[in-house]
């Protein structure tokens, strides 16, 4: 079968680079579903038998290999579990955690936290396969460099974009240009996947958030915010009177800690059609945890359930304690700040987002005055106090549900895995 049958034009443009060109470092960087982690799943397997070549001519019987990511699990779904959907290859795995390839020991490091990068301090390795590089520290990845030290050792990276500011981006894709680095670097768009359902294509385009999240993650691009942070809110069409809400919501509240700047709580109820609607609000400043803002809470559970969870900042662990002293449903809220507006600003985008006209007038006051900064790409700390009680709110439970469910599958894996062995 001939290649143009099995790759796309940018992915066979990056195999002639891997074959053909002189380079220490490859980077794949762009869109989500662009063909990025395909193109260097198939690039990792090459390395692979390359480096069993590499070791029969050193006389190395036990050639050893990194295979990083975020954590165990983004490894697993996007490298283990892909080589076995796409090219019906299983990697064993022995009881260090170890995969087996060619000859080759592939040692995994978790690039999530410094202490991922425990399994391959001292190593010699003769390359590394970095996945979702831009979500490792730039101390993690140099260690992980350190560790290339055979002759001939070579880096894939894959990436979607970030902050143009990013090291990643300003030390290695920026500096690709430069032979003596020897450094290859490829961007992708969604569009460079002509594989993919056009329907979904045309979907995804028109439910991701306008501005940066629409730049990462449809064109490829490197770039912070610009201005107001949620684009797509329009007073016009997402205010609602409170005759339009539905019967059957289920409430839940989010609670933005403060004492100078105020604190901020917002009652949110949602649908089981994925809509969410901002119902009520308490704000303001210079008030005590115990009584003030118990006495509020305890209103807002008898005015919407008393079982309604309270999604709140973990800044603040002494207050969370000091709810639940009171049987208030007080959880930690998600604290991704970048990933909790993503889920917010979709909402926002697909008109599933609606305010109660009056209920929260601090918010949409907020709103209009939240916006990005463009030193750092990310919230400027100011008028962002019921922006961020909505997004611990919203945001949270989308995030738990997404855990449970991965939880669960990685449980049936296991089970699966001891089941083969024997051991079940």
């Amino acid at each position: 079968m001939a290649i143009q049958n099995l790759m796309t034009k940018k992915q066979i443009q990056v195999l002639s680079s891997y074959v053909n060109d002189d380079w220490k470092y490859l980077i794949l960087s762009g869109a989500v579903r662009s063909g990025k982690t395909y193109v260097d799943n198939y690039l990792f397997l090459l390395e692979l038998r390359r480096v069993h070549q590499l070791a029969k001519v050193r006389h190395d019987p036990k050639p050893q290999y990194i295979l990083a990511g975020y954590s165990s699990n983004t490894i697993y779904t996007n490298v283990i579990s892909s080589l076995q959907s796409q090219f019906g290859i299983e990697l064993p795995v022995d009881r260090h955690g170890h995969y087996h390839l060619f000859g080759v020991d592939i040692v995994p490091a978790y690039t999530g936290s410094a202490r991922g990068m425990n399994a391959i301090r001292g190593m010699t390795s003769y390359g590394a396969y970095v996945n979702e590089t831009s979500l490792s520290t730039h101390d993690v990845f140099q260690e992980i460099l350190d560790r290339c030290s055979v002759p001939n050792a070579r880096v894939l990276c894959d990436t979607n974009p970030d902050n143009p500011q990013h090291w990643l981006k300003v030390d290695y894709i920026d500096k690709s240009n430069e032979p003596k680095n020897r450094i290859k670097a490829f961007h992708f768009t969604i569009d460079d996947n002509p594989t993919l359902d056009p329907t979904y294509v045309s979907t995804l385009k028109a439910v991701t958030p306008s501005g940066m999240y629409y730049d990462r993650s449809i064109l490829g691009l490197w770039v912070t915010g610009e201005g107001a942070i949620y684009k797509d809110f329009d007073e016009r069409k997402m205010v609602i009177n409170r005759d339009k809400l539905p019967n059957d919501l289920t409430y839940m509240a989010g609670v933005d800690w403060g004492f100078d700047h105020p604190t901020a709580i917002e009652v949110i109820g949602h649908d089981d059609k994925g809509n969410y609607y901002l119902v009520d609000e308490a704000y303001g400043r210079h008030q005590q945890v115990n009584p003030h803002w118990i006495n509020v809470a305890q209103k807002f559970r008898k005015k919407y359930g008393l079982s309604m969870p309270f999604y709140a900042d973990t800044a603040r662990t002494e207050h969370v304690r000091n709810f639940k002293d009171h049987h208030i449903n007080a959880n930690f809220g998600y604290k991704n700040v970048l990933d909790g507006i993503e889920r917010v600003a979709a909402l926002i985008k697909q008109h599933k987002f609606y305010v109660v006209d009056g209920a929260a007038p601090n918010f949409i006051n907020e709103i209009y005055q939240y916006v990005w900064d463009e030193k750092t790409g990310a919230p400027v700390k100011e008028h962002d106090h019921a922006q961020d009680a909505v997004r611990y709110c919203i945001a949270t439970p989308l995030w738990q549900e997404e855990q449970n469910k991965r939880q669960s599958k990685d449980r049936t894996r296991s089970t699966r895995y001891l089941n083969d062995l024997g051991l079940i």
